[in-house]
């Protein structure tokens, strides 16, 4: 466990100390959930989805669109009112 003193800049940033960045693999665009409780704050590491996983995503969101009678026609439409349940 890595242990370090940092500051918030005036625009909210925090800097993450580089041992930290380094040994997390965080780089530049790295994507974090932050929690408050009490004096804490903590910041978890989103870590960016597998091929796979982006792959299952988009094999089941085509299957929606499908089932939905969605055409590419449909796609230069506004959106006014939902198609189908994002779960």
């Amino acid at each position: 466990m890595a242990l370090a003193t940092t500051k918030m800049l005036s625009r909210g940033q925090v800097v993450i100390p580089e041992e930290i960045r380094l040994k997390l693999k965080l780089k530049e665009g790295s994507r974090f959930i932050v929690v408050e409780e009490g004096d804490t704050v903590l910041f978890k590491v989103l870590p960016e989805p597998s091929r796979e996983e982006f792959q299952k995503v988009l094999e089941k969101f085509r299957l929606q669109v499908k089932e939905a009678g969605l055409k590419k026609s449909d796609l230069s439409r506004p959106v006014t009112s939902p198609v189908f349940e994002v779960v």
